[in-house]
């Protein structure tokens, strides 16, 4: 009567087509070029981070071979005062190709934010440098403040992100203006994203982009995206457009908000004396906790009150919880029957009212 968490381990392979054109720059031999990839991608994730690995193998005109790796972390701590929590962000990426050359980046951010169901905001800064083979490299400092709203909350569907990231470069300041936004219904998917860079110093320039996602089967997808890219001035990359086409092979068909053929209700605890008490099967298990939102995710081990039934204890007011359970230590699940939402990292959550 469980199913695993697919918030934990998820994994796709992408095989993709796409074309480029780019302004001039010598740190690379192409302005424009179209080549075939593939693009293995994987993630695990908990309540509290968010660990991923991404990259791809890419066939280049005069049979060149361009290799790339990109490695992500995103972590945030319990509640430090209200529904204020600190977070930490990193990226290390790196390119390289057979005709030799090479470029890499790392990136790293520290932030205190506000977040509820349905928006929230931070603000944050730190490092960011870049290595470019037979350059001189460079450290900047990257600052950041953000805002983002999902209308409907977690399993609304849309959401929208706004941000803006002033940058001291080389002595001098640019600010980058990003604004997004993402729309799931049924099997598609559709993001569009804007950027703008300003500067007094550098050359101002604005970008856009626009992905289609189109599910064909539970873990299967087709992918289309096309539009511009700006400048990335740690590894040197120029300003380009692009367009492309992949199939997407181990892709999790996002949950819709009240959707499929059946409707769960939140799970409702049962009221004994001053207490609130949840109840699960799990036949054959060693150990049992629950976590949830209203302990910053903290496990709290269940007991065993007969045979595959175990049994919690909470004490909740009213309102709407999020929560999911850990059998023998290792594996995370949400039980069968009870309605979910999605966490905003590609897994699910159980719904917990208390009435």
């Amino acid at each position: 009567m469980v199913v695993p968490a697919a918030a934990q381990v998820s994994a796709s392979f992408w095989v993709v087509v796409g074309t480029v054109r780019s302004e001039p720059r010598h740190s690379l031999p192409w302005s424009s070029f179209s080549s075939a990839s593939l693009s293995p991608a994987v993630r695990y994730a908990t309540p509290a981070f968010v660990l991923g690995a991404s990259g791809f193998v890419a066939s280049l005109p005069a049979g060149t071979w361009a290799t790339h790796g990109r490695l992500t972390f995103r972590g945030a701590t319990p509640r430090v005062a209200g529904r204020w929590r600190l977070g930490a962000e990193g990226i290390l990426t790196g390119t390289r190709w057979s005709a030799g050359g090479w470029t890499s980046a790392a990136h790293g951010l520290g932030e205190l934010f506000w977040s509820a169901p349905t928006w929230g905001v931070g603000l944050g800064a730190g490092p960011s440098a870049g290595w470019i083979a037979r350059e001189p490299s460079v450290v900047a400092l990257h600052t950041r403040a953000r805002a983002w709203w999902r209308p409907g909350g977690r399993g609304g569907g849309t959401t929208w992100d706004l941000s803006v990231e002033p940058t001291r470069f080389f002595g001098a300041w640019f600010t980058d203006l990003s604004g997004g936004f993402t729309l799931a219904r049924g099997p598609a998917v559709l993001s569009l994203s804007t950027d703008a860079r300003v500067s007094s110093v550098y050359e101002s320039t604005a970008a856009g982009s626009a992905f289609l996602q189109l599910f064909v089967g539970p873990a299967v997808s087709v992918e289309l995206g096309g539009g511009s890219y700006l400048r990335e001035p740690y590894q040197g990359f120029p300003r380009g457009g692009f367009i492309s086409f992949g199939v997407r092979i181990g892709s999790t068909r996002p949950a819709r908000a009240g959707g499929g053929a059946k409707r769960w209700a939140p799970l409702v605890p049962v009221r004994r004396g001053d207490s609130l008490v949840v109840q699960f099967r799990f036949p054959g298990a060693r150990a049992v906790a629950i976590a949830g939102d209203w302990n910053a995710w903290q496990t709290r081990p269940l007991r065993r009150v007969e045979g595959d039934l175990w049994e919690g204890t909470l004490a909740l007011g009213l309102g709407l919880y999020h929560f999911n359970l850990l059998v023998d230590g290792r594996d995370w699940v949400v039980p069968s029957g009870v309605a979910t939402v999605p966490d905003g990292s590609g897994g699910m959550w159980a719904v917990l009212l208390v009435q």
